[in-house]
């Protein structure tokens, strides 16, 4: 049954940005992901958390509250995608936004010790992931009912490189070439495609990334968090809910004539134009 366009009452009493839309959040298991999707629901969307471990998914989907189910799925595997847009058409209707923000960091290597298998797996979630979601969202209810936002999730390390970072770095670059090309050809559609484009956000995965890097320099993970702080003009470090707030502005209709671009939310560490 699909959705009424009826707006209904966020959980603050106040009517919701995302009211009588459905969103699909890829990496929703935990991390930005998982808060991603509690913020679309306070703004009235229907939420479909997908992520691989199962159990920690539904978990998310649970504390997200009412309105959002989880999904266990690979975003490598075609079956899977199926899947994915399967359980959202069933349970909601339709699919107004994708959210592109499943990733996996890699091992670190420099590019002369690279290997195929630590280079292939980091592509195929972080971009060949992505263009198969789209795809399915497209196919099966973007086009058809000519609305849509898509919003991939790049880094701003994908803007300046990083050391042994060669896989992370080249899908997240290319995932900025993907965004035009899907604004580009979607447009015609009333369909939207952007990218948002964190830095450092203050996570498990950044936090443990860190205390590798200040072990490598022989200081302490505050000592380290320090100096890299020093080094944006804001002097400080996203929050997921930063990102949040920039994703549900994107997916919004309050952003009805921006498409094809990639927009850095990152405390000014990286300044493009």
């Amino acid at each position: 049954m699909r959705l009424g366009r009826t707006r209904e009452r966020s959980m603050t009493g106040r009517l919701g940005r995302l009211s009588g839309k459905v969103a699909i959040i890829t990496g929703a298991s935990k991390g930005t992901g998982a808060v991603m999707a509690r913020q679309f629901v306070n703004e009235g969307a229907k939420v479909v958390l997908v992520a691989r471990r199962e159990a920690e998914v539904l978990a998310a989907a649970k504390e997200a509250g009412e309105g959002a189910i989880g999904v266990r799925a690979d975003i490598t595997n075609e079956d899977d995608i199926r899947i994915m847009v399967d359980r959202a058409l069933d349970a909601f209707g339709q699919v107004d936004i994708l959210l592109n923000n499943a990733v996996i960091p890699g091992q670190d290597k420099f590019v002369w010790e690279q290997t195929l298998e630590n280079w292939n797996a980091v592509i195929s979630v972080a971009l060949t992931g992505p263009m198969l979601c789209a795809r399915e969202v497209l196919q099966r209810s973007m086009l058809e009912r000519r609305t849509g936002s898509i919003i991939n999730f790049s880094s701003t390390a994908g803007w300046t490189g990083m050391p042994r970072k060669s896989h992370y770095v080249t899908a997240k670059a290319a995932l900025r070439a993907l965004t035009k090309v899907i604004a580009t050809e979607a447009g015609e559609f009333g369909i939207r495609c952007n990218c948002l484009v964190p830095g450092g956000i203050e996570t498990d995965l950044w936090k443990n990334w860190g205390v590798r890097m200040a072990a490598e320099q022989g200081i302490s993970f505050e000592d380290w968090k320090t100096k890299a702080l020093s080094e944006v003009p804001l002097r400080t470090i996203s929050q997921p809910e930063d990102i949040g707030n920039l994703a549900l502005f994107l997916a919004s209709d309050e952003s009805r004539t921006i498409t094809g671009q990639s927009i850095n939310c990152d405390a000014g560490g990286v300044m493009v134009g």
